[in-house]
């Protein structure tokens, strides 16, 4: 990389967050056997300041769900609730045989889908991924294992990230996400981990004085992602050729087009290295007047609705630009819509905030929060990702403000902002602006 001088309309960056003060909880019961838990807030590392994505539960399975948790979202808390019910009375998750990893349809009471839970220890290179296509790769091509841009086994925290910074842009477009610890029957669990709650079991229902002594009943709650369920959407694959035989008409054309723009800006945000047109969905409503007889001539036909949803945000949040074989591009620049500029209404919601020096500063510190909670945390990778961050920032903001197109966005040369301690001065920061020069082997895959 090679230095170069800041851009007139960059935004300041400020010093990065101090770490939280941590405070001991205690936990108020035991687990029964196959119960859905989170992990009190006694446990290492738990905060109880800002949880920016990342909520722990404080009590039991047969705790209150109306409790203290998940305060500010209580939408979100009860759906959780619903699923910790339903998998303590026998309704677990089910696995989903799609994808690289082990992720999970979760269900209430009724059978109905409420969420996607996505346990980070089977994730594509977590030890107990059921899907044995990642476990071949590693045995037989190592060298070609893993993305070397990214921190492995974080894809719950990107997850996570990805709908803090939908949320913090006003995008809407990611299913509510947060982390949450979850324990079930159906997960992938190592021998060990089942005979030893098999074990605890038996000696509850033996021995219920030596029973009650243990810390926890039944299999240990995975920590991962769980992301809200959606409903009529379809893969964009589908949609985007259908709309290619069929044309929308220019009203709902528009809408369609806003929508991409959002899924543009949350994209090149994060870097997200997997956005393929398999794993986004879009939802296409052509309402008709219920209340109209079905013997009329004429029935009134309301404007179509379009809405889009970006799921799969596993692997975004790079330590650096992709640089060694493979590009991972975005796919949607292949789409027409991705040679519209960007429209006003975009440029109104976003850019007001990108060009805010305390919003991005928010806006780190809460990834910081986030990130900082898992057991392999490390700050200089964390930091070398937020350079990644706010050089994308750097270039949408000035996408944006000239109103270039999606495409002419990705075809800026990629730049890492980072930050640069003024010794004399401990309390001072500034920001360096560096180009990088080298390129992925393939560009196109």
């Amino acid at each position: 990389v090679s230095n170069v001088t800041c851009f007139k309309d960059s935004p300041n960056y400020s010093q990065p967050p101090a770490d939280p003060a941590i405070h001991q909880g205690a936990l108020r019961g035991l687990p029964l056997p196959g119960s859905a838990v989170r992990i009190p807030p006694g446990s290492p590392g738990c905060s109880q300041g800002r949880q920016p994505g990342l909520e722990r539960g404080r009590g039991s399975a047969q705790r209150d769900f109306n409790s203290d948790e998940f305060l500010d979202d209580p939408e979100f808390r009860e759906i959780v609730g619903k699923a910790e019910r339903a998998i303590e009375e026998g309704v677990f998750p089910e696995r989903i045989y799609q994808g690289s990893s082990g992720s999970y349809f979760v269900k209430d009471l009724q059978g109905r889908i409420v969420g996607v839970f996505k346990p980070k220890n089977e994730e594509p290179y977590g030890q107990l991924n059921p899907k044995w296509t990642k476990w071949l790769q590693k045995l037989c091509c190592p060298c070609c294992f893993g993305r070397d841009c990214l921190v492995l086994n974080q894809g719950y925290l990107s997850e996570a990230g990805a709908g803090l910074v939908d949320q913090k842009l006003e995008l809407n477009i990611v299913p509510k996400t947060k982390v949450v610890y979850l324990a079930s029957e159906t997960f992938n669990y190592s021998a060990i981990d089942r005979v030893k709650s098999r074990g605890k079991k038996l000696a509850l229902e033996k021995v219920p004085k030596v029973g009650q002594r243990f810390h926890r009943i039944g299999l240990p709650p995975k920590v991962g992602s769980f992301q809200l369920f959606v409903e009529g959407y379809k893969d964009a694959d589908f949609w985007l050729r259908r709309f290619e035989a069929e044309p929308l008409p220019e009203n709902t054309n528009r809408q369609l087009q806003m929508q991409f723009e959002r899924l543009v800006v949350l994209d090149y945000i994060i870097r997200n290295t997997d956005r393929g047109n398999d794993n986004w969905l879009i939802k296409y409503d052509c309402p008709t007047d219920a209340g109209a007889s079905r013997d009329a001539d004429w029935v009134m036909v309301k404007e179509p609705i379009i809405k889009l949803a970006a799921i799969d945000n596993g692997l975004a949040f790079p330590l650096k630009h992709p640089d060694s074989w493979r590009a991972y591009p975005f796919y949607w620049a292949w789409l027409p819509q991705a040679n519209v500029s960007f429209s006003q209404e975009i440029k109104d919601l976003v850019l007001p905030k990108l060009s805010d020096p305390k919003f991005v500063k928010d806006l780190e510190e809460d990834l910081y929060e986030l990130f900082k909670r898992d057991p392999g945390f490390d700050r200089g990778q964390f930091h070398r990702q937020g350079a990644v961050m706010r050089g994308q920032i750097l270039n949408l903001s000035q996408a944006l403000k000239y109103r270039k197109t999606p495409l002419e966005l990705i075809q800026m040369p990629p730049v890492l902002v980072e930050t640069v301690r003024n010794t004399q001065r401990s309390n001072s920061e500034s920001y360096t602006q560096s180009f990088q020069s080298r390129r992925p082997f393939f560009t196109w895959w």
